[in-house]
């Protein structure tokens, strides 16, 4: 791989927006000097005047639907829109078919990873009521974390054995990663309203079945269990204003036993948008009221929530399109989060220096991956160059997702990704792919 200079960029990183230029050579951060004149030679020079230079967003919650359901996603075709939204790291779940319970089913995700992958990657472990065993045998330091699913699922992953849940929190010592949404409180509401209005039911019902009561049960039982066991706990996907009285915002990241999560959709849309969107917003946890999106923003500001991901988990639009009993839950993100949040940049909600520690320090800090999320001398070259100028509009004919829809469809972002550099190597360069280009495997400092 040549040695390669970018040049007179205006560097996001640790708090500080700066100019200057970043030299990488092999996969690593070789130098990087401040100020708009310097010495190239020798390095293959990418000049960056008016762009932002951030480091490699790390999102950790996709659904990439491989195995088993490749039909919907595969892990080629959604890291390859990840790269092209400037996310260069992700960790993937463990709901696919079969469902990774074991470790060789853990492994072999990993094997699909280096087949497949255009950025870095890594794959939870899943938890059940009858897998503990194995659990206990996978090694912290090369796996991001177990995933428990405290509220539906597919298959047999729907963790609701009481003794079950204390042996995993009081016996796992790895980072577990929590969906917590209150399963008996669902199912009640979720027959009651069949009744009520069975083939006439709409996506503006969703809320009110997976409600911010299941939603709070579910979070506040997580942490009670990990506060009694000293777990290391992190709720994915937050959605309620009730559930922020649950986290911290005094204490620094590194100390935090529990942390906790935002995603892009639940800071974007509310119930409002329900009416026009449909099931392509149907998500869970729910997307819910403003008063609860304005309480995610004010958590985001005061550090009870740490990290913003997107929980990517893409549907084909035939099953998007059925009656909403019948339509799954979830969509596609990971093209468009970082946009999306630059977006509020724009409109003065978050500052740049905020995204970039939401989306690539803490992700980084939190799960303890290992050189990466920063823009240092020595770590992975994972770099994003950003043109906050630059409007474009989401349309089927630029969506690059699988399932070729979007629910930011018709949506105009004022920012556009230029460049992706995974490992130092350009993998995505304004619309064009290194096809070839295969991420690594993350490591986690454990």
């Amino acid at each position: 791989m040549e040695p390669i200079v970018i040049t007179d960029a205006r560097i996001v990183n640790e708090d500080r927006v700066y100019q200057g230029s970043v030299f990488i050579r092999a996969q690593r951060i070789e130098r990087i000097v401040e100020g708009t004149s310097v010495h190239t030679e020798g390095y293959t020079e990418i000049p960056a005047k008016g762009l932002f230079l951030l480091p490699g967003v790390i999102d950790d919650q996709v659904h990439f639907r491989d195995p088993g359901l490749e039909y919907k996603a595969d892990i080629h075709t959604e890291s390859r829109a990840a790269v092209a939204g400037g996310i260069t790291s992700f960790m993937e779940m463990p709901n696919t078919k079969p469902p990774v319970l074991t470790r060789e089913l853990l492994e072999d995700k990993f094997s699909l990873g280096a087949e497949k992958s255009m950025a870095n990657y890594s794959f939870y472990m899943g938890a059940s009521n009858d897998n503990l065993e194995e659990v206990l045998k996978v090694d912290p330091k090369s796996t991001c974390g177990l995933k428990v699913f405290m509220g539906s699922s597919t298959g047999n992953m729907l963790v609701d054995d009481e003794e079950v849940l204390e042996n995993i929190f009081s016996k796992v010592h790895m980072l577990i990663a929590a969906h917590c949404e209150d399963e008996p409180t669902v199912r009640a509401n979720n027959e009651a309203y069949k009744q009520k209005w069975g083939s006439k039911a709409t996506a503006v019902l969703h809320p009110e079945i997976r409600s911010d009561e299941a939603c709070y049960l579910s979070s506040s039982k997580a942490v009670r269990l990990a506060k009694k066991h000293n777990t290391r706990l992190h709720i994915l996907h937050l959605s309620t204003a009730k559930e922020m009285e649950l986290f911290c915002s005094n204490l620094p990241l590194e100390e935090k036993r529990i942390t906790a999560e935002a995603c892009i959709h639940h800071l974007w849309f509310s119930d409002e948008d329900y009416e026009k969107k449909g099931n392509f917003i149907k998500w869970n946890p729910a997307i819910k009221t403003s008063n609860d999106r304005a309480a995610l923003w004010e958590a985001l500001s005061s550090d009870k929530l740490d990290v913003i991901a997107t929980d990517h988990a893409p549907h084909s639009l035939e099953e998007k399109s059925r009656p909403y009993f019948e339509a799954p839950s979830g969509g596609p993100l990971v093209q468009h989060a970082l946009v999306a949040m630059l977006e509020f940049v724009h409109q003065g909600k978050i500052s740049i220096e905020r995204v970039v520690r939401k989306m690539c320090h803490n992700p980084a800090k939190l799960f303890q991956v290992q050189d990466r999320g920063y823009i240092r001398e020595g770590y992975f070259a994972d770099l994003v160059l950003v043109d906050l100028n630059d409007p474009w509009e989401v349309s089927k004919e630029n969506v690059l997702y699988k399932c070729g829809w979007s629910p930011f469809e018709g949506q105009e972002f004022r920012s556009a990704v230029k460049k992706t550099f995974v490992n130092g190597s350009l993998v995505y360069d304004n619309g064009t792919f290194d096809e070839h280009y295969r991420g690594m495997r993350l490591t986690f400092n454990r």
